[in-house]
């Protein structure tokens, strides 16, 4: 099964609707993705200053460095 990275793109429209305090199945829904999905982008990008799409771009494309 092949499968694609999440784009900043999508990663600002989590951080949108996240902030407009949709759910995870709704924001799943709108992005056409599994909602384990965006629960595992939400666990490992989050700072201390909550969800940033920025922020989650580069802590997952330094992760994506780190392992090529």
């Amino acid at each position: 099964m092949s499968y694609t990275h999440l784009s900043l793109g999508e990663r600002y429209q989590i951080y949108a609707l996240k902030g407009a305090k949709h759910s995870i199945n709704f924001i799943a829904r709108v992005l056409n993705r599994s909602p384990s999905t965006i629960s595992r982008e939400l666990r490992r990008n989050k700072s201390l200053r909550g969800y940033r799409a920025k922020h989650a771009n580069n802590k997952a494309c330094d992760r994506r460095a780190n392992n090529a």
